[in-house]
């Protein structure tokens, strides 16, 4: 597998390889640019979009450009125990055997990587060639994105759920060079201090309004506000809780009908806070991601249907039962696509982050510090209004909130709204099962026993190629 150190010219190549338009889809002309050039704003704006086509995952497949988010919506909901491989029957991942390094790793550090020479490049400028405040707003996007690229490090390659751990990320705050690829990975504190350092800056200097697929300060409030949750410290909770009242209060709102966002308005949906735009004629590739959906490649487990029960979100996103492998069962997932149906643009829509995280996030918030219960409940039971489950109708869904009898069985029921909420999207359904105690994590998935499968196995050729990165995680080999 590819490592960082594989990427050494990125800091000055990868955006003659990688720039785009701002509807990221288009390639600068010719395959080589050996030097960034950022001179003014307009370039500075190029470089970004770069690095935005970074984060989309994006590249050209046999001659089709494409997004990839297909590994943030699937591979978390699979660890999780809700999606599965509807080829085969069984992938590793279903058993939660995680010695497989996802390619989370090359990924991120790809977009970190774009980010640092965004920053450098930007930061290098006199504030003369830029039109008022834009200067500070392309790096705050830049830094929002970096913050991005350094949390989905540490919380699949990072013992994240322990402050006092050595294990945190390799931390790139500049960009790559033969000079500086050797270099320790960070704690678990120092690296969410510096995670949180770039959201703080992206806060205060992002945009307050840009296209749908670009950052915000909403946005860095609410990776923020995961970020935090993660962490998990006394009085990150407050802060969360403050977060989340500045954002609902922001120009978002939730969406009539979930359904909606999915099967009619993608980006232009009021609740989307951050998505990935597909490329032009992405659908009609033969391995567009929601085909994939459609096919039954990646299925539906009997664990997402009986989470269902008596509930009517289930009408649009469990399908039929799927027979391509004997004797097992599974269904059709149909929350981005219809069984059978042919993908278009809007199935191809990738999304980051919805307004809907944001009242999960402080429900949860809420539980955690001890605070009045039933004000958790009502967030969550406005969530369950948008998709007809009241009091009087739909019961089943409400009452199970509005029962619960302490606070970890109404964690247990926020997990639950988290996922039918935000199941593949962007790993969310796993960072909330991680959040509870390990004896009820097991309960609901069997497979997953101890913390060190919380965790990926650093790639091999890290330690190869970087000989001062320090030490593997628990459970995998070093070689």
């Amino acid at each position: 597998m590819k490592n960082i150190a594989s990427y050494v010219f990125l800091a000055t190549t990868v955006f003659g390889l990688y720039s785009c338009n701002k509807e990221l889809d288009a390639l600068p002309k010719g395959s080589r640019i050996d030097k960034i050039a950022v001179f003014d704003q307009a370039s500075a704006q190029q470089v970004l979009n770069g690095a935005y086509y970074a984060f989309a995952n994006a590249a050209n497949v046999r001659g089709t450009e494409m997004t990839r988010w297909g590994t943030n919506q699937q591979e978390p909901a699979t660890t999780a125990g809700y999606l599965g491989d509807g080829s085969f029957g069984a992938s590793p991942l279903e058993d939660n055997r995680m010695d497989r390094a996802l390619g989370y790793w090359n990924e991120s550090y790809v977009l970190i990587s774009a980010t640092n020479s965004t920053i450098k490049g930007v930061e290098e400028l006199a504030d003369s060639k830029f039109v008022m405040k834009k200067k500070s707003e392309i790096l705050g996007e830049a830094r929002f994105l970096r913050a991005y690229g350094h949390f989905k490090l540490l919380s699949y390659y990072g013992q994240w759920y322990d402050i006092a751990s050595p294990l945190g990320v390799l931390i790139r705050d500049e960009p790559s060079t033969l000079g500086n690829i050797s270099k320790a990975r960070g704690s678990v504190k120092e690296s969410y201090d510096f995670i949180l350092s770039d959201l703080d800056y992206a806060i205060a200097n992002a945009p307050e309004t840009n296209d749908k697929f670009y950052a915000t300060k909403w946005a860095a409030m609410v990776l923020k506000m995961r970020v935090l949750m993660c962490r998990g410290a006394a009085s990150d909770y407050a802060t969360i809780i403050s977060l989340a009242n500045a954002v609902m209060a922001g120009p978002y709102k939730l969406e009539g009908n979930p359904k909606d966002i999915f099967y009619s308005k993608g980006l232009s949906s009021e609740e989307v806070i951050l998505g990935v735009q597909p490329q032009a004629n992405q659908q009609t590739f033969y391995a567009a991601k929601s085909l994939a959906y459609a096919s039954g490649r990646v299925i539906a487990k009997p664990k997402l249907k009986n989470l269902f029960a008596n509930d009517p979100r289930k009408d649009w996103m469990v399908g039929n039962a799927s027979t391509k492998v004997p004797n097992v069962e599974m269904y059709y997932f149909t929350k981005y696509i219809k069984q059978d149906g042919t993908p278009s643009q809007l199935s191809e829509v990738d999304y980051a982050i919805r307004l809907v995280e944001v009242h999960l996030l402080k429900a949860e918030a809420i539980v955690r510090s001890n605070g009045n219960i039933q004000d958790a409940k009502d967030i969550i039971h406005a969530i369950q209004s948008k998709s007809g489950i009241t009091a009087t109708i739909n019961t089943a869904p409400y009452l199970a909130i509005q029962n619960a009898p302490n606070n970890a069985a109404l964690l247990v029921e926020i997990y639950k709204e988290t996922v039918k909420n935000l199941v593949a999207e962007d790993g969310m359904e796993w960072l909330a099962l991680l959040r509870l105690p390990l004896v009820t994590i097991t309960g609901m998935q069997p497979t997953l026993k101890t913390q060190n499968q919380f965790i990926l196995a650093v790639p091999v050729s890290e330690f190869r190629l970087n000989p001062s990165f320090g030490e593997q995680n628990p459970g995998y080999p070093r070689s």
